[in-house]
Protein backbone atom coordinates (compact mmCIF):
# COMPACT_ATOMS: atom_id res chain seq x y z
CA UNK A 1 0.00 0.00 0.00
CA UNK A 2 1.62 3.34 -1.03
CA UNK A 3 0.97 6.21 1.88
CA UNK A 4 1.69 9.94 1.33
CA UNK A 5 0.87 11.95 4.45
CA UNK A 6 1.31 15.62 4.78
CA UNK A 7 3.17 17.11 7.44
CA UNK A 8 5.42 15.55 9.62
CA UNK A 9 5.14 16.87 12.91
CA UNK A 10 2.57 15.04 15.59
CA UNK A 11 -0.82 14.22 13.36
CA UNK A 12 1.46 12.92 10.65
CA UNK A 13 4.51 11.26 12.37
CA UNK A 14 1.92 9.44 14.43
CA UNK A 15 0.06 8.35 11.82
CA UNK A 16 3.33 6.88 10.69
CA UNK A 17 4.40 4.98 13.01
CA UNK A 18 1.07 3.36 12.83
CA UNK A 19 1.02 2.12 9.53
CA UNK A 20 4.79 1.08 10.17
CA UNK A 21 4.04 -1.28 12.97
CA UNK A 22 0.42 -2.78 11.54
CA UNK A 23 1.25 -2.72 7.96
CA UNK A 24 4.54 -4.95 7.17
CA UNK A 25 3.87 -4.04 3.21
CA UNK A 26 3.83 -0.21 4.06
CA UNK A 27 5.44 2.53 1.58
CA UNK A 28 5.48 5.29 3.47
CA UNK A 29 6.48 8.79 1.94
CA UNK A 30 6.04 12.05 4.14
CA UNK A 31 6.06 15.47 2.79
CA UNK A 32 7.49 18.07 5.36
CA UNK A 33 7.62 21.63 4.14
CA UNK A 34 10.16 22.55 6.84
CA UNK A 35 13.37 21.01 7.86
CA UNK A 36 12.17 19.45 11.63
CA UNK A 37 10.55 16.77 11.94
CA UNK A 38 8.39 15.55 15.48
CA UNK A 39 9.50 18.53 17.25
CA UNK A 40 7.90 20.01 20.61
CA UNK A 41 6.15 23.82 19.87
CA UNK A 42 4.63 23.99 22.87
CA UNK A 43 8.24 24.57 24.23
CA UNK A 44 10.01 27.28 22.42
CA UNK A 45 8.73 30.22 24.50
CA UNK A 46 10.74 28.05 27.00
CA UNK A 47 13.69 27.51 24.52
CA UNK A 48 13.50 31.58 23.99
CA UNK A 49 13.43 31.96 28.14
CA UNK A 50 16.44 29.93 28.75
CA UNK A 51 14.65 26.86 30.98
CA UNK A 52 15.63 24.63 27.70
CA UNK A 53 19.30 25.05 26.95
CA UNK A 54 19.63 23.35 23.40
CA UNK A 55 17.37 23.18 19.99
CA UNK A 56 18.29 19.06 20.29
CA UNK A 57 15.73 18.87 23.14
CA UNK A 58 13.12 20.05 21.21
CA UNK A 59 13.65 17.80 18.55
CA UNK A 60 11.86 13.89 20.22
CA UNK A 61 12.81 12.10 16.34
CA UNK A 62 15.15 13.77 13.30
CA UNK A 63 14.30 12.92 9.48
CA UNK A 64 17.57 10.68 9.62
CA UNK A 65 15.82 8.92 12.61
CA UNK A 66 12.61 8.37 10.69
CA UNK A 67 14.56 6.85 7.49
CA UNK A 68 17.03 4.84 8.92
CA UNK A 69 15.41 3.13 11.47
CA UNK A 70 12.02 2.85 10.14
CA UNK A 71 12.12 3.08 6.98
CA UNK A 72 9.80 6.08 5.65
CA UNK A 73 10.66 8.21 3.33
CA UNK A 74 11.20 11.20 5.06
CA UNK A 75 11.69 14.24 2.75
CA UNK A 76 12.46 17.98 3.96
CA UNK A 77 11.66 21.01 2.33
CA UNK A 78 8.70 19.55 0.08
CA UNK A 79 5.81 22.04 -0.02
CA UNK A 80 2.70 20.56 -1.19
CA UNK A 81 0.67 22.98 -3.62
CA UNK A 82 -2.12 20.92 -4.42
CA UNK A 83 -3.92 18.02 -4.79
CA UNK A 84 -5.29 15.85 -7.93
CA UNK A 85 -7.92 14.24 -6.21
CA UNK A 86 -9.00 12.35 -9.71
CA UNK A 87 -5.79 10.59 -9.89
CA UNK A 88 -5.03 10.16 -6.63
CA UNK A 89 -1.58 12.17 -6.96
CA UNK A 90 0.30 14.81 -4.42
CA UNK A 91 1.74 18.26 -6.53
CA UNK A 92 4.12 20.69 -4.89
CA UNK A 93 7.25 22.47 -6.30
CA UNK A 94 9.25 20.13 -8.14
CA UNK A 95 7.59 17.09 -7.40
CA UNK A 96 4.62 14.38 -7.83
CA UNK A 97 3.80 11.51 -6.31
CA UNK A 98 0.53 9.02 -6.27
CA UNK A 99 -0.77 7.54 -3.22
CA UNK A 100 -3.20 4.59 -2.56
CA UNK A 101 -4.49 6.56 0.56
CA UNK A 102 -3.51 10.10 1.83
CA UNK A 103 -3.38 11.78 5.20
CA UNK A 104 -3.44 15.72 5.63
CA UNK A 105 -1.37 16.76 8.65
CA UNK A 106 -0.84 20.00 7.24
CA UNK A 107 -1.14 21.68 10.71
CA UNK A 108 -1.94 25.47 10.89
CA UNK A 109 0.23 29.06 10.76
CA UNK A 110 -0.10 31.62 13.28
CA UNK A 111 -2.47 34.47 11.46
CA UNK A 112 -1.39 37.69 10.91
CA UNK A 113 -3.63 40.61 10.48
CA UNK A 114 -3.53 43.21 7.99
CA UNK A 115 -2.32 45.81 9.65
CA UNK A 116 -0.07 48.50 8.31
CA UNK A 117 3.16 48.01 7.42
CA UNK A 118 3.18 44.22 9.37
CA UNK A 119 6.32 43.36 6.86
CA UNK A 120 8.77 45.43 9.14
CA UNK A 121 11.68 43.73 10.38
CA UNK A 122 11.75 42.81 14.14
CA UNK A 123 7.61 41.80 13.69
CA UNK A 124 7.74 38.15 14.74
CA UNK A 125 5.63 34.74 15.16
CA UNK A 126 6.40 32.00 16.92
CA UNK A 127 5.70 28.40 15.60
CA UNK A 128 8.56 26.38 14.06
CA UNK A 129 12.39 26.47 15.23
CA UNK A 130 13.37 28.97 12.81
CA UNK A 131 10.86 31.19 14.22
CA UNK A 132 12.54 30.99 17.63
CA UNK A 133 15.94 31.30 16.88
CA UNK A 134 15.27 34.66 14.65
CA UNK A 135 13.52 36.02 17.94
CA UNK A 136 16.70 34.44 20.47
CA UNK A 137 19.25 36.41 18.02
CA UNK A 138 17.24 39.56 17.98
CA UNK A 139 17.03 39.27 22.16
CA UNK A 140 20.95 39.17 22.18
CA UNK A 141 22.90 42.06 23.80
CA UNK A 142 21.06 44.00 25.39
CA UNK A 143 17.40 44.68 27.12
CA UNK A 144 14.94 45.24 24.67
CA UNK A 145 10.94 47.16 24.60
CA UNK A 146 9.05 43.86 23.52
CA UNK A 147 5.48 43.98 23.20
CA UNK A 148 3.42 40.80 22.59
CA UNK A 149 0.52 41.41 20.88
CA UNK A 150 -2.18 38.85 22.00
CA UNK A 151 -3.26 37.66 25.81
CA UNK A 152 -4.31 33.84 25.17
CA UNK A 153 -2.22 31.31 26.22
CA UNK A 154 0.62 31.59 23.63
CA UNK A 155 0.65 35.22 23.99
CA UNK A 156 1.04 34.78 28.27
CA UNK A 157 3.72 31.99 28.24
CA UNK A 158 5.88 34.06 25.36
CA UNK A 159 5.37 37.58 27.53
CA UNK A 160 6.43 35.38 30.81
CA UNK A 161 9.51 33.87 29.28
CA UNK A 162 10.89 36.86 27.69
CA UNK A 163 10.50 39.35 30.60
CA UNK A 164 12.15 36.12 32.81
CA UNK A 165 14.83 37.11 30.11
CA UNK A 166 15.14 40.20 31.06
CA UNK A 167 12.93 42.18 28.94
CA UNK A 168 10.80 45.23 29.63
CA UNK A 169 7.10 43.60 28.28
CA UNK A 170 4.12 44.87 27.22
CA UNK A 171 0.90 42.62 26.27
CA UNK A 172 -1.45 44.43 23.90
CA UNK A 173 -5.19 42.65 23.57
CA UNK A 174 -7.85 44.17 21.86
CA UNK A 175 -10.68 42.36 24.64
CA UNK A 176 -11.26 44.10 27.92
CA UNK A 177 -9.23 41.05 29.44
CA UNK A 178 -6.70 38.67 29.16
CA UNK A 179 -7.41 35.11 28.11
CA UNK A 180 -10.87 35.18 26.94
CA UNK A 181 -11.60 31.86 27.36
CA UNK A 182 -11.37 32.16 31.49
CA UNK A 183 -14.27 33.42 32.83
CA UNK A 184 -14.18 37.03 34.35
CA UNK A 185 -13.99 35.96 38.17
CA UNK A 186 -10.31 33.80 37.14
CA UNK A 187 -8.77 36.61 34.32
CA UNK A 188 -8.78 39.16 37.20
CA UNK A 189 -5.97 36.96 39.36
CA UNK A 190 -4.56 36.54 35.72
CA UNK A 191 -3.84 40.84 35.56
CA UNK A 192 -2.51 40.61 39.31
CA UNK A 193 0.10 38.68 38.36
CA UNK A 194 0.97 40.11 35.31
CA UNK A 195 1.32 43.76 36.81
CA UNK A 196 3.24 41.93 39.49
CA UNK A 197 5.85 40.95 37.34
CA UNK A 198 6.12 44.20 35.84
CA UNK A 199 4.43 43.32 32.51
CA UNK A 200 2.42 46.78 31.43
CA UNK A 201 -1.12 45.60 30.35
CA UNK A 202 -2.88 47.38 27.71
CA UNK A 203 -6.37 46.40 26.94
CA UNK A 204 -9.24 47.37 24.39
CA UNK A 205 -6.39 47.90 22.36
CA UNK A 206 -7.01 47.16 18.43
CA UNK A 207 -4.16 47.18 16.28
CA UNK A 208 -3.32 49.48 13.42
CA UNK A 209 -0.57 49.44 11.90
CA UNK A 210 3.35 49.39 12.29
CA UNK A 211 6.07 52.71 12.67
CA UNK A 212 9.56 51.68 11.35
CA UNK A 213 12.51 53.73 10.54
CA UNK A 214 14.81 54.05 8.13
CA UNK A 215 16.17 50.84 7.66
CA UNK A 216 13.03 48.97 7.75
CA UNK A 217 12.93 47.86 11.45
CA UNK A 218 9.75 48.28 13.89
CA UNK A 219 10.12 51.06 15.83
CA UNK A 220 6.57 51.26 17.27
CA UNK A 221 3.23 49.89 17.56
CA UNK A 222 -0.47 52.27 16.36
CA UNK A 223 -3.46 51.07 18.23
CA UNK A 224 -6.73 52.55 18.51
CA UNK A 225 -5.55 54.35 21.70
CA UNK A 226 -1.75 54.87 22.01
CA UNK A 227 0.99 54.92 20.00
CA UNK A 228 3.65 52.38 21.51
CA UNK A 229 7.51 52.55 21.19
CA UNK A 230 8.97 49.38 20.67
CA UNK A 231 12.18 47.52 19.85
CA UNK A 232 10.74 43.96 18.99
CA UNK A 233 6.75 42.85 18.18
CA UNK A 234 5.61 39.38 18.63
CA UNK A 235 2.17 38.50 17.46
CA UNK A 236 0.19 35.48 19.02
CA UNK A 237 -3.30 36.51 18.02
CA UNK A 238 -3.83 32.57 16.97
CA UNK A 239 -3.73 30.28 14.18
CA UNK A 240 -5.46 29.51 10.78
CA UNK A 241 -5.53 25.93 9.02
CA UNK A 242 -2.80 24.88 6.47
CA UNK A 243 -5.53 24.20 3.91
CA UNK A 244 -5.08 26.44 0.86
CA UNK A 245 -3.76 24.20 -0.91
CA UNK A 246 -7.05 22.31 -0.66
CA UNK A 247 -8.92 24.79 -3.36
CA UNK A 248 -10.30 23.23 -6.00
CA UNK A 249 -10.00 19.50 -4.55
CA UNK A 250 -13.74 19.34 -3.65
CA UNK A 251 -12.66 18.78 0.55
CA UNK A 252 -15.34 19.97 2.62
CA UNK A 253 -13.72 22.87 4.83
CA UNK A 254 -15.65 24.53 8.51
CA UNK A 255 -15.84 28.28 9.22
CA UNK A 256 -12.31 27.95 10.10
CA UNK A 257 -10.72 26.63 6.75
CA UNK A 258 -10.22 23.43 9.01
CA UNK A 259 -10.53 20.03 7.04
CA UNK A 260 -14.27 18.26 8.17
CA UNK A 261 -13.57 14.62 9.32
CA UNK A 262 -16.13 11.82 10.62
CA UNK A 263 -15.17 10.08 13.72
CA UNK A 264 -12.63 7.84 11.75
CA UNK A 265 -10.56 10.88 10.54
CA UNK A 266 -11.61 10.41 7.15
CA UNK A 267 -12.68 13.15 5.08
CA UNK A 268 -15.51 13.48 2.60
CA UNK A 269 -13.20 12.01 -0.12
CA UNK A 270 -12.10 8.50 -0.68
CA UNK A 271 -8.86 7.36 0.92
CA UNK A 272 -8.24 10.96 2.11
CA UNK A 273 -7.69 11.22 6.33
CA UNK A 274 -7.21 14.39 7.41
CA UNK A 275 -5.34 15.10 11.39
CA UNK A 276 -4.26 17.43 13.78
CA UNK A 277 -4.54 21.09 13.86
CA UNK A 278 -5.94 21.05 9.86
CA UNK A 279 -8.94 19.49 10.93
CA UNK A 280 -12.04 19.42 13.26
CA UNK A 281 -11.95 18.06 16.65
CA UNK A 282 -15.65 16.82 18.03
CA UNK A 283 -16.44 17.86 21.00
CA UNK A 284 -18.31 15.05 23.67
CA UNK A 285 -20.05 18.21 25.82
CA UNK A 286 -21.72 20.07 22.76
CA UNK A 287 -21.54 16.83 20.39
CA UNK A 288 -20.89 19.01 17.72
CA UNK A 289 -17.77 19.34 15.95
CA UNK A 290 -15.06 22.46 16.45
CA UNK A 291 -11.75 23.78 15.98
CA UNK A 292 -9.33 23.75 18.90
CA UNK A 293 -5.56 22.74 17.68
CA UNK A 294 -3.66 21.61 20.77
CA UNK A 295 -0.63 19.04 20.58
CA UNK A 296 -2.46 16.41 22.63
CA UNK A 297 -5.24 16.54 19.87
CA UNK A 298 -2.95 16.13 16.97
CA UNK A 299 -1.01 13.31 18.49
CA UNK A 300 -4.35 11.27 19.27
CA UNK A 301 -5.97 12.22 15.95
CA UNK A 302 -2.45 10.89 13.69
CA UNK A 303 -2.86 7.59 15.84
CA UNK A 304 -6.58 6.89 14.83
CA UNK A 305 -5.90 7.97 11.45
CA UNK A 306 -3.00 5.93 10.51
CA UNK A 307 -4.77 2.76 12.53
CA UNK A 308 -7.66 3.63 10.41
CA UNK A 309 -5.67 4.10 7.13
CA UNK A 310 -4.26 -0.20 7.48
CA UNK A 311 -7.56 -1.65 8.21
CA UNK A 312 -7.52 -1.69 11.94
CA UNK A 313 -10.81 0.33 12.56
CA UNK A 314 -10.68 3.21 15.77
CA UNK A 315 -13.15 5.81 16.99
CA UNK A 316 -11.80 9.20 17.88
CA UNK A 317 -13.74 9.50 20.91
CA UNK A 318 -13.29 13.06 20.80
CA UNK A 319 -12.27 16.12 23.32
CA UNK A 320 -13.51 18.31 26.19
CA UNK A 321 -11.41 21.20 25.92
CA UNK A 322 -8.75 20.86 28.14
CA UNK A 323 -5.87 23.28 28.42
CA UNK A 324 -3.05 24.25 30.75
CA UNK A 325 -0.15 26.23 30.74
CA UNK A 326 1.88 28.53 33.27
CA UNK A 327 2.28 32.16 33.95
CA UNK A 328 5.18 32.70 36.26
CA UNK A 329 4.13 30.74 39.74
CA UNK A 330 0.79 30.35 38.93
CA UNK A 331 -0.51 27.63 36.85
CA UNK A 332 -3.72 28.40 34.77
CA UNK A 333 -6.06 25.28 33.48
CA UNK A 334 -9.24 25.06 32.48
CA UNK A 335 -11.95 22.17 31.12
CA UNK A 336 -15.04 21.79 29.40
CA UNK A 337 -16.89 24.92 28.63
CA UNK A 338 -16.30 28.64 29.91
CA UNK A 339 -19.52 30.40 30.92
CA UNK A 340 -19.65 32.82 27.30
CA UNK A 341 -19.17 29.10 25.80
CA UNK A 342 -22.26 27.68 27.61
CA UNK A 343 -24.62 31.04 27.62
CA UNK A 344 -23.59 30.84 22.95
CA UNK A 345 -25.33 27.19 23.28
CA UNK A 346 -28.05 28.71 25.32
CA UNK A 347 -27.80 26.02 28.33
CA UNK A 348 -29.58 27.04 31.03
CA UNK A 349 -26.47 26.78 34.33
CA UNK A 350 -25.03 27.49 37.24
CA UNK A 351 -21.09 28.35 38.88
CA UNK A 352 -19.82 27.67 42.03
CA UNK A 353 -16.60 29.28 42.85
CA UNK A 354 -14.55 28.66 46.23
CA UNK A 355 -10.77 28.95 46.97
CA UNK A 356 -9.47 26.18 48.97
CA UNK A 357 -5.67 24.76 50.26
CA UNK A 358 -4.50 22.43 47.64
CA UNK A 359 -3.72 20.04 50.73
CA UNK A 360 -4.66 19.72 54.09
CA UNK A 361 -5.37 23.18 55.48
CA UNK A 362 -2.94 21.99 58.61
CA UNK A 363 -0.19 20.75 56.70
CA UNK A 364 2.83 23.77 56.41
CA UNK A 365 3.01 23.09 51.84
CA UNK A 366 -0.81 23.82 51.67
CA UNK A 367 -1.26 26.50 49.05
CA UNK A 368 -4.88 27.87 47.76
CA UNK A 369 -6.43 26.93 44.20
CA UNK A 370 -9.05 29.08 43.17
CA UNK A 371 -11.88 26.63 41.88
CA UNK A 372 -14.72 27.41 39.15
CA UNK A 373 -17.48 25.24 38.50
CA UNK A 374 -19.85 25.46 35.35
CA UNK A 375 -22.99 22.71 35.63
CA UNK A 376 -26.35 21.89 34.05
CA UNK A 377 -28.93 23.85 36.26
CA UNK A 378 -31.61 21.02 35.50
CA UNK A 379 -29.57 17.96 35.06
CA UNK A 380 -26.42 18.91 37.56
CA UNK A 381 -24.24 17.69 34.61
CA UNK A 382 -20.96 19.53 34.89
CA UNK A 383 -20.22 21.55 31.88
CA UNK A 384 -16.49 23.01 33.28
CA UNK A 385 -14.03 24.32 35.20
CA UNK A 386 -11.57 26.43 35.66
CA UNK A 387 -8.40 26.55 38.23
CA UNK A 388 -5.55 29.31 39.30
CA UNK A 389 -3.25 28.48 41.64
CA UNK A 390 0.73 27.82 42.90
CA UNK A 391 0.35 23.72 43.34
CA UNK A 392 -2.46 21.07 42.84
CA UNK A 393 -4.07 22.59 39.94
CA UNK A 394 -2.79 20.13 37.43
CA UNK A 395 -4.46 17.09 39.26
CA UNK A 396 -7.70 18.85 39.96
CA UNK A 397 -7.74 19.52 36.60
CA UNK A 398 -7.60 16.03 35.03
CA UNK A 399 -10.00 14.79 37.24
CA UNK A 400 -12.60 17.17 36.07
CA UNK A 401 -11.14 16.88 32.37
CA UNK A 402 -11.83 12.52 33.26
CA UNK A 403 -15.65 13.34 34.70
CA UNK A 404 -16.27 15.63 31.69
CA UNK A 405 -15.59 12.66 29.24
CA UNK A 406 -17.79 10.37 31.32
CA UNK A 407 -20.44 13.30 31.48
CA UNK A 408 -20.73 12.89 35.12
CA UNK A 409 -22.83 15.17 37.38
CA UNK A 410 -21.54 17.42 39.82
CA UNK A 411 -22.87 14.95 42.48
CA UNK A 412 -20.60 12.07 41.36
CA UNK A 413 -17.61 14.42 41.69
CA UNK A 414 -18.46 14.28 45.08
CA UNK A 415 -18.44 10.15 44.94
CA UNK A 416 -15.29 10.31 43.39
CA UNK A 417 -12.99 8.10 45.87
CA UNK A 418 -9.81 10.27 45.38
CA UNK A 419 -6.53 9.98 47.42
CA UNK A 420 -6.55 11.44 50.49
CA UNK A 421 -3.21 12.07 53.07
CA UNK A 422 -2.17 15.38 54.72
CA UNK A 423 0.69 16.14 52.40
CA UNK A 424 -1.35 15.13 49.03
CA UNK A 425 -5.40 16.06 49.96
CA UNK A 426 -7.76 16.92 52.35
CA UNK A 427 -10.17 14.12 53.09
CA UNK A 428 -12.48 16.14 50.67
CA UNK A 429 -10.89 16.76 48.04
CA UNK A 430 -10.77 20.82 47.14
CA UNK A 431 -12.96 19.92 43.67
CA UNK A 432 -15.53 18.18 45.59
CA UNK A 433 -15.91 20.35 48.29
CA UNK A 434 -16.37 23.12 45.33
CA UNK A 435 -18.96 20.87 44.14
CA UNK A 436 -20.84 20.23 47.62
CA UNK A 437 -20.94 24.01 47.55
CA UNK A 438 -23.82 24.32 45.09
CA UNK A 439 -26.93 25.82 46.01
Amino acid sequence: MNYVIIGGDAAGMSAAMQLVRNDAQADITVLEKGLYYSYAQCGLPYWIGGDIEKEEKLVARDADTYRIKHGIDARTEHEVTSIDVNEKRVIGKNFEIDYDKLLIASGARPFVPDWNNNHLKGIYTLKTIPDAKKIIQRLKGKRRNITVIGGGSIGLEIAENVCKAGHKVRILERSARLAMNFDKEMTDHIHEKAIEEGIQLDLNHDIIGFEGDEEGNVTSVITNLSTCKTDLVIVAVGVRPNTDFLTNTGIHLDEHGAIKVNRYMETNLKDVYAAGDCATHYHRITDKDTYLPLGTHANKQGRIAGLNMCGKPRVFKGIVGTQIYQFFDLTLARTGLSSREIEELGYAYKCVQAKLPHVAAYYPTHEPILIRLQYNEKTGEVLGGQFIGTKGVDKRCDVLATALYHRMTMQDLEELDLGYSPPFNSVWDPLQQTARRRS
